[in-house]
């Protein structure tokens, strides 16, 4: 597979959602509330193809709950969380007026981000729904979640973290880990310089992750660094002043909320890179350093891990679009790509095939993407060329070459047996950018064919065989149906096979394919798989893929009288009362659901977990059970569990990211209580970056 190298030269802008992009977003907070403009369409390519965000029913807002939390911490103990910026007595202080600002060098800037990623964070509880977002004009998301407490929600005074901000607003050159451009934060060209309003004033959700950097930030001591010092200060006196604003407008002089300040770095920014390197994400130079988490590189990385190129039939391999000129790429003679806007040309397979040259001069191809040939409306010259495409796919990777043509004037797979000439097999890679998704109609109608297998056959096989991950579309499923009776009959393993027998291949269907839309569950672990209430309602379908446990996360499957019987009750668990409405927590329910995720790992089966539509609830769930199974931080297992949640992006809510933050927090205690916590990312980072990766995405 292809490497993707860690220290890369990044463009002067990019957008953030790309490999080889900008890591800074729009200019201000707003621009995430728009979709993106055609200007933005660049990043495009490191889009994965035809991924959609579903929408995810909210459920309700409760109206009593246990866990109701008072406004604010009844103890100042959260108040007083350890931090080598409070109290600021050991400071150089700067004044000017009414407003202060206070020094910091490189060093403890790196110890001050060291202890604050080492202290536990507060209940979800404790600062939601604050950080859903509460606008005072906002009545619909006011009206859901404080049916739940009768008084408005207060800025939670429990939290006290740090805001790193690059003074010149270039984040695409020394950058340090989680910094962010004063323009995302505040409003400098404003008489007054204030912080930009983070809640929206209308529509509802519980995934505003765009506006977690700012809320962050109004409970933060914000650093400003830069490598111009006078540039650091000025801005520094804009963000101090910015605080004070938001204090004096939102906060009262008796409730007790703790006072954040602004200090402004005053050592170089070669000393980071000298000394704190592990803090840098991007080197004065403009490379990135590898010793941060970047989502976009760790998410193609996972991508590439799961679809590696594999073989699926002789000499036939399926898997990602190399990088030209790679080893990877030079594996292979032949490479056909599957795209959109791809025509079908068997002649051009054909002419190589014939070619009596042994060196290949044209080893690219094309092939239409997956969901483009639309039944009933396909030609019978689209059916004609998908066949042609099969059999010159399967000359070229036995070796052999057709002397001889039937009636009509075509091959036959039949006579090209018996009169042919034996030429060096070829190594064909059918591909596509992400390795499944606009590959997998192509790769079934092959598998299908060079196998002699039925479709519904052939589809089990290609996943659980030869351990392909892939999606398909209706369409797909509609098309390679109604070219079954050809694709075995014209097939070389059917050969000697009678048209009534082929016809009863045909007509034995099995029982989970008419409720099959295209998709499969997602294999996220050997024995776990993240699906919808659609794949849950297909009992027949989890049994061929080995799928003996089913975890329902709020939502219960409806299946026949008597597959409940036939499946067994210990064989099915489910998590009542859980919404995805960002009221009700899931972290109470991880241990269940993970030792009976274990049950079926001990019992040699594997479960499906699923909610509604498989992006959330459930998708929580397989993200903390690799968090627990490979040790991995949140991050790292939210790119993982992206990754191979096929053709769809999953959506864990605010609350229940907020809740794997924390997960991360007890894993790593676990086995020591006396261990100390150490957070890979803080929660600004990851929602800004979260955020970042789907706006490509938004409608």
């Amino acid at each position: 597979m292809a490497t993707i190298a860690l220290e890369r030269p990044l463009p002067p802008h990019r957008p953030a959602s790309a490999l080889n992009a900008p890591i800074t977003p729009p200019l201000s907070l707003e621009g995430f509330n728009t979709p993106p403009s055609s200007q933005d369409l660049p990043y495009q390519q490191s889009i994965v193809p035809n991924k959609h965000i579903p929408v995810c029913p909210p459920g309700s807002g409760q109206t009593e709950s246990l866990e109701t939390p008072p406004d604010s911490p009844n103890s100042d103990d959260f108040a007083r969380q350890p931090t080598l910026l409070h109290p600021i007595d050991d400071f150089t202080r700067r004044d000017s007026g009414p407003y202060s600002i206070f020094e910091i060098d490189p060093t403890t800037v790196a110890n001050a981000l060291d202890i604050a990623s080492r202290t536990p964070l507060p209940e979800p509880a404790l600062v939601f729904p604050w950080l859903h977002g509460l606008h005072p004009h906002n009545q619909l998301q006011q009206a859901f979640f404080n049916a739940r407490k009768r008084a408005h929600r207060k800025a939670p005074s429990c939290m006290r973290g740090i805001t790193l901000v690059k003074a010149d607003g270039d984040l695409t050159r020394s950058r340090l880990k989680g910094a962010l451009a004063p323009e995302e934060l505040i409003r400098a060209d404003a008489s007054t310089p204030v912080f930009h309003e983070a809640d929206p004033p209308e529509g509802f959700s519980v995934r505003n992750f765009h506006i977690q950097p700012l809320k962050a930030a109004l409970l933060s001591d914000i650093i400003v660094y830069d490598e111009c010092e006078k540039t650091a200060a000025q801005v520094a006196w804009q963000f101090a002043t910015a605080q004070q604003h938001w204090r004096e407008k939102h906060l009262t002089g008796d409730d007790g909320f703790p006072e954040y300040h602004t200090f402004v770095c005053v050592g170089d920014f070669e000393d980071f890179e000298e000394n704190h390197r592990h803090i840098v994400a991007v080197d004065s130079k403009g490379y990135a350093t590898g010793e941060v988490l970047d989502f976009i590189a760790q998410e193609r990385k996972e991508m590439w891990n799961m679809t590696e190129a594999s073989e699926i039939s002789r000499n036939v391999f399926m898997g990602p679009t190399p990088e030209l000129g790679s080893a990877e790429e030079q594996q292979f003679d032949i490479l056909i790509e599957c795209s959109d806007g791809a025509r079908l040309n068997p002649e051009a397979l054909q002419l190589v095939a014939e070619s009596p040259a042994e060196v290949i001069t044209q080893p690219y191809h094309d092939f239409p993407s997956s969901g483009s040939i639309l039944p009933p409306t396909y030609s019978h010259a689209e059916a004609d060329a998908l066949l042609e495409t099969c059999k010159w796919i399967y000359h070229l990777a036995h070796g052999t070459r057709p002397c001889g043509v039937d009636g009509d004037g075509d091959v036959s797979m039949d006579m090209a047996d018996k009169h042919s000439t034996h030429i060096v097999p070829r190594k064909i890679l059918i591909h596509c950018g992400d390795g499944y998704t606009e590959s997998s109609m192509l790769g079934i109608a092959y598998f299908s064919f060079s196998t002699g297998q039925p479709v519904p056959e052939a589809w089990l096989k290609l996943h659980t065989e030869k351990g392909r991950n892939f999606f398909a579309y209706p369409s797909d499923v509609a098309l390679l149906k109604a070219i079954a009776p050809r694709l075995l009959t014209e097939s070389p393993a059917c050969r000697g096979k009678t048209l009534l027998d082929i016809t009863n291949m045909v007509k034995q269907e099995p029982s989970w394919l008419p409720g099959l839309d295209g998709s499969l569950p997602s294999r996220v672990l050997d024995y776990l798989y993240l699906g919808n209430l659609g794949h849950a309602n297909n009992p027949d379908l989890l049994k061929e893929l080995g799928i003996r446990q089913i975890l329902s996360v709020g939502e219960n499957a409806i299946w026949r009288d008597g597959d409940s019987e036939a499946w067994g009750e210990d064989n099915v668990y489910t998590v009542e009362r859980v919404q995805d409405n960002g009221i009700d927590p899931l972290t109470d329910h991880f241990s269940r659901c993970l030792e009976f995720i274990d049950r079926g790992r001990r019992n040699g089966t594997a479960t499906l977990v699923h909610c509604r539509v498989g992006v959330s609830r459930s998708a929580t769930i397989c993200i903390a059970e690799v968090m627990r199974t490979f040790g991995m931080s949140f991050p790292r297992a939210y790119c993982f569990v992206r990754a191979r949640r096929l053709n769809v992006i999953i959506q864990p809510h605010l609350r229940f990211a907020y809740e794997l933050l924390r997960w991360e927090e007890h894993l790593q205690t676990k086995k020591d209580p006396n261990a100390r916590v150490k957070r890979e990312m803080e929660w600004a980072e990851i929602t800004r970056e979260i955020a970042l990766m789907n706006r490509p995405y938004s409608r």
